[in-house]
């Protein structure tokens, strides 16, 4: 029975479009709250910036990397380091924090614990473009403001004596070269090359005094007779005696490229007038705040409305000089021509809403992005997936470039070559890496390919979406029907016995499967919350879950499911309402969906209910990362009562709007009017014509499935085929042999075999073809395993550590066993008694990530299971501080002695030690073992 198409319930809006004489000299920048979301997980900074701005003048509360203080201030600290120029938005790895500057006074010190102050949020203030605070320490006065490239500070000295100014190029992340050069008594140039989450930054920065200051301290490596200094440790005390309440003043320019840069960008502020830079900082923010103009007499939202809207205009960040060059992603100086070059691209994040909502107020800057994008394409080999200062982080998955420029193309967005654009989106989906290789070849990732490997699957199809999208634009009709094609990859791992989107391992299904466990198969989430990440096919979807009413009891079991997830405890999962995970991205859609089945009163109820418990005036009022504007682009679009469920689709979901009425004003001068009776799928889009043709799309075939008991079998093991469509016919091969119809659905396999096989249907329709590879145990060899695995990192179970299958580095993949807090203790029984000349024990570092080398391994041998003695003893030699994945085979070779028995015990690293980044959490290491061979 074919389900009935939904009803929705359509809202009246009133759009107005008309040349406005809007001059934005509306106050909008008194609503703006920088305290929100800088405490909990928000990970937000309180500092002085400007829209998109280089410069984010902040100060610094963290400094020891940990994931509370990716911005480098925490709500819940009370003492300040210093205050340094960059800082990130929302994220949830540490970086920036360059060039730090903090006023002392008396004798100056190097050491942060001595020059650092303690503070009281009584005399802290923040608002946009401006930041304050009273130093205890000292008695200093700090105020903060800036331009676009270049951060004012003033300090006030409520004690005379000797005040200094300290600058540190030691500050958060590591120093790759640092260099000084003093002018003069009132000039310094500065560059900071450093390596963190970008591992090669450059950071050039002219420093003015706005009074002679002299050198009375320095840590050099090297001093050169010119006033140059540079090496890996560089600080330097500047000083002057002051009288009480005197003030000094400083200004930093910055530049990605080099001293003439930021000397040419110290121009922007060619004066010594503080209240001046602050009010046109005030009136850059209310220019770009003006962009939506709300009705609301409740100016508690008005403040969590205008500082959302504030959270995601403070990215992208400009990274050119006024000049227009710019440092490109292959190091080199190159100029922008006819085009602003920007960096900080949280593209995982902000493809959902962000630039969404960039493509409704924001038209010249999103083509600037994507004028970006182009040129990391030609000089970086390929688009952005999180580019960071010219540095390609490779963090988080998919290549969402592709998605933030179909939905320009869609809409209509000019100021790029559409072409290029799309040279580059069809060179990502290309590529061999993060499990693309296996993605094209089979139509799905498996866990043997690669870890997040549903993540994967589904964010690589969704993108290829993307590009079909902008393939049928250009008219590239088999380009576009194989992107369509590849789309429908999701369905390859949508399990319809269970109806969740999940994990295959080996050729079948891994089991056992729980939707609510966060493991290695799903990047920050769970099957629950990926399930419902088909945005390119959500019809589809439904039908797969058996039409409108079931998918609406899923979405509701979702919704109304216990709030607590299993697996590994996800820092990023918060904000959960049931199974739903608001403090994370992959879940932000979700609540839309109703509307697909005829049910836009649950879509109200849930997005409302968000609105009003997520997001809160308060520095706790984020339920989650910020992550450059995401989590707030979220609540600025819905409440006005749209979402772009699926970017690169030209239209929005709607839901009706939060406040009484919103105005947004366009880059062209016209005016768009949202109110509580409203609502336009259409609004403010203009949408480019796609061409008037037959663009026929192939059916997807599932591929098959092949269940089995295990990878590994000791004497006969039987597998057998599955289909989700009965009507097809199997073809396998058997260690590369010639395919063959399968006469019935079961094979006996009694030696080490690799299986492919793909499927048939009545049209001749041919499936992707699915390969498992199993193995004969090399021996009949049995384990007890004295200590507890991990349930995540079970390697399939204890004969995983004897089947003659060797992990590889990547343990994601989930072929190590892993262990903490505790010893690791095993004893092999051989069945009988044997000579035995060689034990090794693999075992696997990979230090970011916990996972240490046990100290030592010790191995014992015993005729009769309770009297052993020792084999021998083999040390650890890898340095726990070596970050790259190591796997070493504790080897042991002795003369040949004879047992039944082998003990393996390695003994754990233990607490994680200071210089880790798990101290702060009191964090104690993994042991991962795999293979445990004897000879």
């Amino acid at each position: 029975m074919k389900d009935k198409q939904p009803i929705m319930r359509i809202y009246i809006l009133s759009v107005f479009l008309f040349i406005s004489g809007l001059t934005f000299s509306q106050n909008y920048q008194q609503y703006v709250n920088p305290f929100i979301g800088t405490g909990g997980t928000g990970h937000t900074f309180p500092g002085a910036t400007v829209p998109y701005g280089m410069v984010q003048l902040s100060p610094d509360t963290r400094i020891d990397g940990s994931w509370e203080g990716c911005s480098g201030y925490h709500y819940s600290d009370n003492r300040i380091y210093g205050f340094s120029h960059t800082h990130l938005n929302g994220t949830g790895v540490s970086d920036y924090g360059d060039i730090l500057l903090m006023p002392t006074m008396g004798e100056p010190s190097f050491d942060n614990k001595i020059y650092s102050s303690t503070f009281s949020h009584a005399n802290e203030k923040a608002s946009a473009g401006f930041y304050s605070v009273k130093l205890d320490k000292h008695n200093i006065d700090v105020r903060l403001t800036t331009s676009t490239r270049v951060g004012f500070h003033e300090y006030t000295f409520n004690e005379s004596g000797l005040a200094n100014i300290i600058l540190d190029l030691n500050h958060r992340d590591k120093l790759l070269e640092g260099y000084v050069r003093v002018i003069d008594d009132k000039t310094i140039e500065v560059l900071r090359r450093s390596e963190a989450w970008a591992q090669n930054q450059y950071v050039y920065a002219r420093i003015e005094f706005n009074v002679p200051l002299k050198i009375n301290k320095e840590k050099t490596i090297f001093k050169g007779v010119n006033g140059e200094y540079h090496g890996t440790e560089l600080a330097f005390s500047f000083s002057k005696k002051v009288k009480k309440g005197e003030k000094l003043l400083v200004k930093v320019a910055l530049s990605p490229t080099g001293f003439e840069g930021a000397q040419l960008n110290s121009t922007e502020i060619p004066h010594w007038d503080f209240n001046k830079v602050k009010k046109a900082a005030e009136e850059l923010w209310n220019k770009e705040l003006s962009k939506i103009e709300l009705t609301s007499s409740d100016k508690n939202k008005l403040t969590i409305f205008y500082t959302a809207l504030y959270h995601t205009m403070m990215q992208p960040n400009i990274a050119q000089d006024l000049d227009g060059k710019y440092r490109g992603r292959d190091n080199k100086i190159h100029q922008a021509e006819g085009f602003d070059y920007y960096t900080v691209f949280s593209l995982w994040d902000t493809f959902r809403a962000a630039h969404p909502l960039y493509t409704l107020i924001d038209k010249k800057r999103t083509s600037d992005y994507i004028n970006t994008f182009i040129k990391q394409f030609e000089q970086g080999g390929r688009l952005p997936v999180w580019e960071l200062a010219s540095n390609e982080t490779d963090c988080m998955i998919g290549y969402h470039s592709v998605s933030v420029i179909a939905d320009a193309m869609v809409k209509g967005i000019k100021g790029f070559d559409y072409e290029k654009a799309y040279e580059a989106a069809k060179h990502s989906a290309m590529l061999d890496h993060l499990g693309l290789e296996a993605y094209k070849k089979q139509g799905f990732i498996s866990i043997d390919d690669e870890h997040e490997s549903v993540s994967k699957t589904l964010e690589y199809a969704y993108d290829d979406w993307c590009i079909a999208q902008m393939a049928q634009l250009l008219d590239k009709k088999e380009d576009y029907q194989y992107f369509m094609l590849r789309s429908q990859n999701w369905k390859n791992l949508f399990n319809w016995e269970t109806g969740f989107i999940q994990p295959k391992k080996n050729g079948g299904w891994d089991k056992p499967f729980d939707p609510k466990e966060v493991n290695n198969n799903y990047t920050e989430a769970n099957g629950w919350q990926y399930t419902f990440f088909v945005p390119q096919d959500i019809e589809g979807l439904i039908q797969a879950m058996g039409g409108h009413e079931k998918f609406e009891a899923k979405l509701d079991e979702m919704f109304n499911s216990a709030s607590e997830t299993s697996g590994r405890h996800q820092v990023d999962i918060t904000g959960l309402i049931g199974q739903y995970a608001h403090g994370n991205e992959p879940s932000h859609h979700v609540a839309y969906l109703y509307n697909y089945v005829g049910k836009p009163e649950k879509t109200k109820e849930k997005v409302h209910f968000i609105l009003d418990n997520f997001y809160k005036n308060d520095p706790n009022g984020l339920i989650g990362n910020e992550d450059c504007g995401q989590m707030s682009a979220w609540y600025v679009l819905s409440s006005m009562g749209i979402y772009n469920v699926t970017p690169g689709q030209p239209n929005w979901m709607t839901s009706e709007p939060y406040f009484e009425k919103i105005k947004v004003n366009f880059e062209d001068g016209t005016m768009g009017t949202i109110d509580k009776s409203t609502n336009d799928r259409m609004f403010g889009l203009s949408l480019n014509e796609m061409p008037d043709k037959n663009y026929f799309i192939r059916n997807h075939s599932v591929v098959p499935v092949i269940v089995a008991e295990s990878k590994a079998f000791q004497n006969k093991m039987d597998i057998s085929f599955d289909s989700q469509n009965n009507e097809v016919e199997f073809f396998y091969s058997l260690n590369g042999s010639d395919f063959k119809m399968a006469n019935k659905n079961t094979l006996t396999l009694d030696k080490t075999t690799e299986v492919k096989l793909y499927t048939k249907n009545g049209n001749g329709q041919q499936s992707n073809t699915v390969s498992a590879k199993f193995y004969k145990k090399p021996n009949n060899f049995t384990i007890d395993i004295k200590s507890t695995y991990n349930p995540q990192y079970h390697a399939g179970g204890p004969e995983g550590l004897i089947d003659g299958i060797f992990g590889t580095e990547n343990w994601r993949k989930g072929d190590w066993q892993g262990y903490q807090s505790q010893d690791f203790e095993a004893i092999i029984d051989m069945q009988s008694t044997r000579e035995i000349s060689q034990i090794t024990a693999n075992f696997l570092q990979d230090t970011r990530s916990w996972i240490l080398m046990p100290i030592k391994v010790d191995y014992y041998i015993s005729d009769d299971n309770v009297n052993f003695t020792l084999f021998d003893t083999q040390d650890n030699t890898i340095d726990p501080k070596e970050y790259k994945s190591t796997i070493k085979g504790f080897k042991s070779v002795k003369k040949p002695v004879k047992a039944r028995y082998v003990k393996v015990k390695a003994t754990n690293f233990g607490k994680l030690p200071e210089w880790h980044q798990g101290f702060p959490f009191n964090g104690e290491a993994f042991i991962f073992v795999d293979e445990i061979t004897v000879e």
